[in-house]
């Protein structure tokens, strides 16, 4: 059988011993672009005019008005407009086609919702004596209530909180740059416990002072100089509940373990991480470590399994704990998933945006950073999506991150708001800890299943993918339905870690590489799964979506085949989910042997590789 086609040559320069893995906080993207926009500059107490705009009278000596923050693209933003009477500024903001809100006769105003196409419109035809003013915040001089960060309802993760499924009793690793020392929301869990964070490990220490944990104590803070690791444990542990009475994180109940492998830059060397892995699973008994975070990534160099790396995420698997991996942010071409999100076994995790619109679930959408698969062994990744854009949680206000984009931070909430798979990642990672509060046995193949099972996929009106599996895997991650699936057999059927990490058995995924360029799923030709997968084919025909997602011939499910561009349309709905029928997933995987070859004269190197 024919692995898949490479579409192009890598380049395989030679590279120093130290291979950097680089933390997938986001790099700052261009403010025309709203899935990647971040936080807003935090508004001026006071709430004065910020730029100058052109008056209608042109006298000579007159003061010049001026304008207030431009929204960002797409997104409407509350202004007050004061013009020489309320007439007046009533009638230019609805010639601009904006909204008026109310009158402020007191000050000759009116409030307005505009958009950027409408406050431009505004300027462009001034009448007289037009003002137009931020619509500050004020308050009391008491302590501002918490900002709502959507993600835990976006998931269904809130719903599960108020039924007392906090991830209470479940410790979540996180391997990223460490933790903050003003531990903040992240001190105590949802259910009182403090501290929840039972234990923190420097790698990067112990390496440079090899008896830094002589005495095996590991209680001492740690730091974070970047904030990455501190924004990543927010995201899943945040226990500061909001106004709404929701609270900030996914899984506000779980104790935390932070173990350090990257720098302040946010990079790292294989070294540490594998070091950082092994302490885990050392210490998994001690610290009841059931799931462990890494938003890191680096470029694949290898096949899955003779990348060291891969190998002490697998032993992770093999021993109990639930890896969650970022996808990468290396979207949206195709085969851009990186190291470990390659591994077989383990949940890779793309990201959504809400587009700013976090109560619209019709104006998600798969951000276009997010690496897409297939792997090149053939396996489709990512596993799921999660929310990843303009992600706010608590992180140092000090940090690598914080000074390098200053526009990104709320000083008041010591807040940081930014996208990526990482913190879709995070996302991920407190639903699987949700699962295992409410289900402490599962399994992490069982974990999976139902991760996967319970997903939303974006579906278009007429029932076709709106994503390829490609691109979104099983779909929008749902806490609430994974908690509550009964789902079992459907995830890494026909893999064998064990035999993988002693070489005896290596494992390949069914998707390739069609004469045209297009990516599609190949139908198992042989054995008892082939016969099952024909079967239900035929049995599941008068369901789309499902055939679709059972059999991936090329020739009957077009659905499936995808040339690596972009999707042409946003008219699509994250549906209710699908089962994966009688134990098939997309982990499913045949035994490689040497009989497979790479076409086009594809060859692997031990250097490292870069996509050209």
């Amino acid at each position: 059988m024919e692995k898949i086609r490479e579409r192009r040559r890598w380049k395989l320069p030679a590279i120093a011993t130290g291979v950097l893995l680089i933390a997938f906080a986001m790099v700052p993207r261009p403010e025309t672009a709203p899935t990647h926009a971040e936080v807003a500059k935090p508004i001026p107490a006071a709430s004065p005019p910020l730029a100058a705009a052109p008056t209608s009278t042109g006298a000579a000596g007159a003061p010049e008005p001026t304008l207030a923050t431009k929204p960002t693209p797409g997104v409407r933003h509350d202004y007050i407009v004061q013009a020489s009477n309320v007439d007046l500024a009533r009638s230019a903001v609805e010639r601009a086609g904006g909204v008026v809100t109310g009158e402020l006769t007191i000050i000759r105003a009116v409030g307005a919702s505009l958009d950027d196409r409408e406050f431009a419109a505004l300027l462009e035809k001034p009448v007289d004596g037009l003002r137009v003013y931020d619509d500050a915040m004020v308050s009391t001089s008491g302590t501002a209530a918490p900002a709502e960060t959507y993600y835990p309802t976006q998931v269904a993760a809130s719903p599960l909180h108020q039924g007392g499924v906090t991830g209470g009793g479940v410790t979540v690793a996180v391997l990223d740059t460490g933790l903050w020392q003003e531990k903040g929301p992240l001190q105590r869990n949802s259910n009182g416990r403090e501290p929840r964070i039972l234990a923190q490990y420097d790698v990067i220490l112990a390496r440079e002072q090899p008896d830094a944990y002589s005495e095996g104590r590991y209680d001492r803070d740690i730091d974070d100089l970047n904030g990455h690791g501190t924004h990543v444990s927010s995201i899943i542990a945040n226990s500061t509940a909001t106004a709404s009475g929701n609270y900030q994180g996914v899984a506000p109940g779980v104790n935390l373990v932070s173990v350090r492998v990257l720098d302040a830059e946010g990079a790292g060397r294989y070294f540490d991480v594998i070091r950082g892995i092994q302490w885990v699973v050392a210490n998994r008994a001690t610290y009841g470590i059931r799931v462990l975070n890494l938003s890191l990534s680096a470029p694949p160099r290898s096949h899955y399994w003779d990348d060291p790396l891969n190998q002490a995420v697998m032993s992770a698997w093999a021993s109990g704990i639930v890896v969650v991996a970022a996808a990468g942010n290396s979207g949206p071409s195709p085969m851009t998933i990186g190291v470990p999100g390659n591994v077989p076994y383990v949940i890779t995790v793309g990201a959504v945006t809400d587009n700013y619109q976090p109560y619209n679930v019709s104006e998600y959408g798969l951000a276009s950073f997010s690496s897409a698969g297939p792997t090149h062994e053939g396996f489709v990744k990512p596993e799921v999506v999660a929310m990843g854009g303009h992600i706010r949680a608590y992180a140092p206000d000090a940090g690598t991150l914080a000074q390098r984009y200053p526009q990104w931070v709320d000083l008041q909430a010591r807040e940081l708001t930014i996208s990526g798979t990482s913190q879709a990642a995070a996302v991920t990672s407190g639903v699987v800890a949700l699962m295992l509060d409410a289900n402490p046995g599962l399994r992490p193949d069982d974990v999976k299943c139902r991760l996967m099972s319970s997903a939303r996929p974006a579906v278009s009106p007429d029932g076709t993918l709106a994503y390829t599996v490609f691109q979104q895997g099983a779909g929008l991650v749902n806490a609430q339905d994974a908690v509550y699936s009964t789902a079992s057999n459907c995830a890494n059927q026909g893999l064998n870690v064990a035999l993988d990490l002693a070489g005896v058995q290596h494992y390949g995924g069914r998707a390739n590489q069609d004469a045209n360029g297009n990516f599609y799923v190949m139908e198992v030709q042989q054995g008892p799964l082939g016969s099952l997968l024909g079967g239900l084919a035929q049995l599941l025909r008068p369901l789309p979506l499902v055939e679709q997602l059972i059999v991936g011939l090329a020739s009957t499910l077009d659905g499936l085949l995808w040339d690596g561009s972009a999707p042409a349309s946003t008219d699509h709905t994250w549906s209710s989910g699908y089962t994966w029928s009688n134990g098939y997933t997309w982990s499913n995987g045949y035994t490689w042997s040497n009989g497979y070859t790479w076409s086009n004269g594809y060859t692997w190197s031990n250097n490292s590789a870069e996509a050209s």
